[in-house]
């Protein structure tokens, strides 16, 4: 799998990235440790060396485990792209929900916050730098450009390689740029939710940022395994998300089903299709898909083994537009 480069900056990323959110078991119904393990280990062996994570991942069990890869892998073969900015060590900024533990969570991107997480990060990670650190959710409480600050400060000290932003606006995107070079801007997208190609999508094609698009998969809804009897299980937070509810899942599975022959057409699963899809798209550099254990890694990390002819994209963003896109979600 050949990288690729984030912005126009110098980190290279795989177009497929592991997005950890899911190993790290809160909100996702819980987890199986050696088996997120050896996911990890499957997508790098299949070309996957960029893994995405975030200390509120499970609060701080996702980073351990991408710490456990790291030391089995190999510090200098992986990208390790992680998060601040949802502190529950501190009540300031603005609170945001609870902690598994009956702790509160507050989004906070001040000095002494970001100072205090980037030190925990590399502990559970085990390095001694980050590839990629991104402000989480924007701090309503602190200005960014006094948050781009620190982390410029962080940056020349050798503890983060560059930076980036996850769930910010293109005018808080704009106040960041204007203090350090932006990277790249991770925002939810697929099929099924395309709210950044009103505006962020067109500010990063214009200032060479990157996209890192995660739920590409719209959190498992367009694998075509949530049907309409599918129950979730214990904490998993998809059994309240507008997508997973009537009419939505309806009209998603029916626009599954007309795209389905394409995917049978390169022998592949809708989950590979979906992913190929997302990558092809123009302003796209990579994809976050999860994965719980190593068969669905290797079928993620397979998503790029074919090519969608022009006609076949064609058909796919034809029927893509009937269905009803909620932009509120």
């Amino acid at each position: 799998m050949e990288k690729i480069r984030l912005g126009k900056l110098d980190l290279y990323i795989s177009p497929i990235v592991f997005g950890a959110w899911a190993i790290g078991g809160a909100a996702w119904g819980g987890n199986d440790d050696e088996e997120a393990l050896e996911a990890i280990k499957a997508s790098f062996d299949l070309g996957v060396t960029s893994i995405d994570t975030a200390p509120v991942y499970g609060f701080g069990h996702s980073e351990s485990l991408v710490g456990k890869a790291i030391k089995e892998i190999g510090r200098d073969k992986l990208e390790i792209l992680t998060k601040f900015g949802f502190n529950w060590k501190t009540q300031k900024g603005e609170y945001q929900f609870p902690t598994t533990d009956g702790g509160k969570t507050y989004a906070y991107a001040g000095r002494d916050g970001i100072i205090q997480e980037v030190e925990d990060s590399l502990k559970r990670l085990g390095t001694d730098y980050i590839d990629l650190y991104q402000i989480h959710r924007p701090d309503a409480t602190t200005p960014i450009e006094e948050t781009m600050e620190v982390l410029k400060e962080l940056q020349q000290q050798g503890k983060i390689r560059e930076i980036g932003v996850s769930n910010h606006t293109v005018e808080l995107m704009k106040r960041a740029n204007s203090v350090i070079n932006l990277a790249s801007s991770q925002s939810p997208y697929s099929m099924v939710y395309r709210k950044i190609e009103k505006d962020i999508l067109p500010y990063c094609l214009q200032e060479n940022v990157g996209i890192l698009a995660y739920s590409p998969l719209q959190r498992g809804l367009l694998t075509g395994k949530i049907t309409a009897d599918y129950e979730f299980k214990g904490d998993d937070h998809r059994a309240e998300n507008k997508f997973f509810k009537e009419p939505n899942r309806s009209r998603t599975n029916a626009f599954l089903e007309e795209i389905t022959p394409i995917a049978e057409e390169h022998n592949v699963t809708l989950a590979q299709l979906v992913i190929n899809w997302t990558v092809q798209r123009e302003g796209i550099t990579a994809a976050l898909v999860g994965a719980r254990n190593a068969k669905q890694a290797e079928e993620n990390a397979k998503s790029l083994s074919f090519k969608l002819s022009e006609e076949e994209i064609n058909t796919i963003n034809s029927e893509m537009e009937k269905v009803v896109i909620d932009h509120d979600v």
